[in-house]
C-alpha cells in the first residue's frame, strides 16, 4: 500500500502523497491537469480555465454536490493548484531520471478530515497508476477501483486524524 502522510503545510494540516512514474513529466501532466486525463482517476468531473485565477468546476461525484473553486497556480508542466470546498489541492511534477515524481498535497480545512481524505486519494491515485500504466482505469467510483474502507481503517489505525463525516458512508463499506 503506497500511503499518504499527515503533514503541516504552511501552518495548516494536510495529507501528502508522492508517486514516481517511468513517464515523462509532460505525459503525467496531461493526466493530472487536463479534464480528459482527470476523468480516469479524479473523483469528480472537472472543467477548468487553465490559468491562475481561473474557475474550476467539479460535478458528477456520487458523494458530493457540484461545486466550484479557483485555480491558484497553473504552471505547465510542473504546478497545478486549486481550491475545492475549502481545501486546497496542490499537484507538483518534477523530472526524476527518465521519469517523474508526482507530489499531491491536500491542504485540509479541518484536521479531522485527514484519514478520510487520505483514503479517498489513495483510491484515486491507484486509478491514476492504472491509467498511466495503460491499464483500464474507470475512476475511483467504479467497481474495478480498490475499496476505500481498508485504506481508511489503515490510516485511522496508524493514528492519522479522523472523525469527520464520511459522504456516502454506506456505499464505502467493504
Amino acid at each position: 500500500m503506497n500511503r499518504g502522510t499527515f503533514i503541516t503545510f504552511e501552518g495548516r494540516p494536510a495529507v501528502r502523497f508522492e508517486r514516481s512514474y517511468p513517464h515523462p513529466v509532460e505525459q503525467v501532466w496531461a493526466a493530472v491537469s487536463e479534464p480528459e486525463g482527470l476523468a480516469h482517476w479524479f473523483p469528480s468531473k472537472v472543467t477548468l480555465e487553465p490559468r491562475a485565477g481561473g474557475k474550476i468546476e467539479f460535478s458528477h461525484d456520487p458523494h458530493m454536490p457540484s461545486s466550484a473553486g479557483t485555480v491558484l497556480d497553473f504552471e505547465p508542466p510542473h504546478r497545478f493548484a486549486f481550491t475545492w470546498d475549502g481545501d486546497e489541492i496542490h499537484l507538483e511534477l518534477a523530472a526524476e531520471g527518465d521519469g517523474c515524481r508526482l507530489t499531491l498535497t491536500n491542504v485540509l480545512t479541518e484536521r479531522n478530515t485527514a484519514a478520510r481524505n487520505a483514503a479517498g486519494w489513495s483510491v484515486c491515485l491507484d486509478e491514476l497508476d492504472k491509467h498511466l500504466a495503460g491499464a483500464g482505469a474507470e475512476g475511483p467510483h467504479s467497481d474495478s477501483a480498490a475499496p476505500w474502507k481498508p485504506y481508511y481503517d489503515a490510516y485511522v489505525a496508524a493514528g492519522m486524524p479522523s472523525g469527520a463525516g464520511i459522504p456516502g458512508a454506506s456505499q464505502h463499506e467493504a
